[in-house]
């Protein structure tokens, strides 16, 4: 039977999902994933808790991940969803004698690539 971890913080219950480690002597908080087992001088953190964590003035803050949780979109990747939403919504541009051609992925509208991102029109559009 595995017992869940709690949070360290006083009155709260939640699940732990992190672990605080302080490093003194480079005046730095670690905050990283669950640790495997319970260490003596680590707290271990529900999400809340995590999230909002500071440190004390003059120190730092190092934030590991274990790469199992989604990270937070930047403000490119914000900008490029944002762009390639516009140009989706563009009407499509008719060269003369343009033929959009059915062989390129099986839709008659082909394909606008913009970047990184794709466009795909569907045979309606």
């Amino acid at each position: 039977m595995s017992l869940v971890r709690r949070c360290s913080r006083t009155a709260c219950g939640r699940p732990a999902v992190a672990t605080l480690t302080y490093v003194y002597a480079d005046s730095t908080a670690v905050l990283g994933p669950l640790a495997t087992y319970a260490e003596p001088h680590c707290y271990d953190l529900c999400a809340e808790h995590s999230e909002r964590l500071t440190a004390p003035r003059g120190w730092d803050v190092v934030r590991l991940t274990d790469g199992s949780a989604p990270s937070r979109p930047t403000g490119d990747d914000l900008e490029a969803l944002a762009n390639a939403v516009r140009e989706a919504a563009r009407p499509p541009e008719r060269a003369a004698g343009a033929g959009g051609g059915a062989g390129q992925g099986g839709y008659s509208g082909g394909e606008t690539r913009r970047g990184h991102l794709r466009v795909l029109r569907s045979p309606d559009s």
